[in-house]
């Protein structure tokens, strides 16, 4: 039988099927058995499935015909397309043919099939649906539809309002296990949004085009009643309509400190702040409070503080040039800058303040802290006499001021001691007006001098004891002036009538004048 049947093809070949009749003939002769009722009317056309001379061609056969099956082993799709096995086992493996016009040639067993294989996995409750819920009789599995509206159209109650991905919702748990991620949408639900029913925001199940702005739903919550805009969430927050978020430190050029914290926002914001612009001075809210009437300018700060407007921080020391000691502490702004303490400059000399004070009818302006201090202008009186020119020593030290400053002026004052001393002088200025060659500070009446050291005349013999006042007969206006030879005080003494001069040391001594002794001529 083989060799009758090689032997035909042989013929078949030579003669290339020179006539239809022969080739129908010829085929239903050697054909195993009627195709099924679907390939019926290729069944005299064996070309369409069989390709004598080469078997693996019989594949591309089939898929030139089942178009989608081909299009999905090619796309990686379907159940042909996903399962590997099948891109390398020929169709006839699985689909036997040529077993009459009812024959099964699909073998689907509902039992055994992977559905892993297919698009569509089956997860939790659909793994317990029958399959002909899906798969309507009478049309192809690959008919079923992907789509969950498809089969749940009665379980929407969107009423298909959210278009038909059902996904994004739901899931295949249960149809009422909602897992929606807003978080993917362009609004984030946060705070207490998340805790929020869907229908509060998309009322009649309205999810398109649903406003982002807070103040379509929050315009009964608006304090403000409009006045700052519609961008609530520059202050507010999602975890709570109290709870604001804005920081006025960091989100404006502004810090609140001190009881600016507590303040009501329409304390200072009267209108919408992000059009009507406020002034940071402090005089634009504090006017009232301002008891200097604008004198002090408009720098507020530089005195006061947030905590308390009657606290005031302003150090005289450190912010100005000039410190504020003693009895000047307690002393009232006002007292010293008494016009715009911007405009009005004030001189730092105490008589430009203290000018009534004067006893010294100004005749020490520039100079009043060298006695007087702050603790007190009529006390603790203090002045260095030592750095003048004429340091106190001895009782000076304990002599009151106005005993040698009886007019109470400190200038232009004789140093001299004549000037203080004429009455105490019983040489009756006849020693001159040197009284310190003699006298010194501890007391008048102690007085050393030496004639030998202080003077070119020294005083031996008689001369000893002679009483100052012999020889300093005349009051003189300066230095002493008086002769030194012994004719200056002993003319009246010479009994020669000046014939031998002037020099009588020459025969007299000191110890007697009449004792005459000639040593030389």
């Amino acid at each position: 039988m083989k060799r009758i049947f090689y032997s035909l093809l042989y013929y078949v070949f030579l003669n290339t099927f020179s006539t239809c009749a022969i080739a129908d003939s010829f085929e239903s002769l050697i054909m195993p058995g009627p195709v099924i009722e679907g390939h019926a009317k290729y069944e005299q056309d064996c070309k369409q499935c069989h390709n004598v001379f080469n078997k693996k061609d019989q594949n591309k056969l089939c898929l030139s015909c089942h178009k989608e099956i081909n299009k999905d082993i090619k796309n990686n799709l379907g159940y042909h397309g996903k399962y590997k096995i099948i891109k390398q086992t020929e169709c006839y493996s699985c689909h036997i043919e040529h077993k009459g016009r009812s024959a099964d040639i699909v073998k689907l067993d509902n039992k055994t099939f992977q559905h892993d294989l297919t698009d569509f996995k089956l997860n939790h409750a659909h793994k317990n649906v029958k399959c002909s819920s899906c798969h309507i009789k009478n049309k192809k599995h690959r008919e079923a539809s992907h789509q969950c509206s498809s089969c749940h159209k009665d379980d929407d109650t969107h009423k298909g309002k959210l278009g038909k991905k059902c996904g994004s919702c739901h899931n295949e748990k249960s149809w009422s296990d909602i897992s929606f991620d807003h978080d993917k949408t362009d609004f984030s639900l946060t705070g207490k949004h998340s805790k929020t029913s869907c229908n509060s925001c998309h009322i009649n199940n309205k999810y398109a085009k649903t406003p982002k702005k807070c103040n379509t739903c929050h315009a009964i919550d608006d304090v403000h009643k409009g006045k700052n805009g519609k961008n609530c969430n520059k202050c507010h927050n999602s975890r709570g309509w109290k709870k604001l978020k804005f920081d006025h430190d960091k989100d404006t050029k502004f810090k609140l400190t001190g009881r600016h914290k507590k303040q009501s926002c329409k304390s200072c914001h009267p209108k919408n702040p992000y059009k009507v612009k406020v002034k940071k001075t402090c005089i634009s809210c504090h006017l009232a409070d301002d008891k200097h009437k604008t004198n002090y300018g408009k720098k507020c700060q530089s005195c006061h503080s947030t905590k308390r407007w009657s606290q005031i921080t302003f150090n005289h020391k450190r912010d100005t040039k000039y410190a504020l000691t003693g009895q000047h502490k307690k002393v009232n702004c006002n007292s010293c800058h008494t016009g715009n303490i911007s405009k009005q400059k004030l001189s730092t000399k105490c008589y430009s303040c203290h000018k009534l004070d004067d006893v010294h009818k100004s005749k020490t302006e520039s100079s009043c802290n060298k006695c007087h201090s702050t603790q007190s202008w009529h006390l603790k009186i203090r002045f260095d006499h030592d750095l003048t020119s004429f340091p106190l020593l001895g009782l000076h030290a304990i002599t009151a001021c106005h005993d040698c400053h009886q007019d109470q002026q400190y200038t232009n004052i004789q140093k001299d001691c004549v000037s203080c001393h004429k009455k105490d002088d019983v040489h009756k200025q006849r020693l001159g007006s040197n009284c310190e060659q003699c006298h010194n500070p501890n007391d008048w009446k102690i007085w050393q001098f030496e004639h030998e050291k202080e003077t070119s005349f020294k005083l031996d013999g008689a001369h000893e004891k002679i009483h100052c006042h012999s020889c300093h007969q005349d009051p003189v206006e300066d230095g002493i002036e008086i002769g030194q030879t012994c004719g200056s005080c002993h003319a009246d003494d010479d009994v020669h009538n000046n014939q031998f001069g002037q020099r009588c040391e020459q025969c007299h001594n000191t110890s007697n004048f009449n004792h005459v002794e000639i040593t030389d001529f």
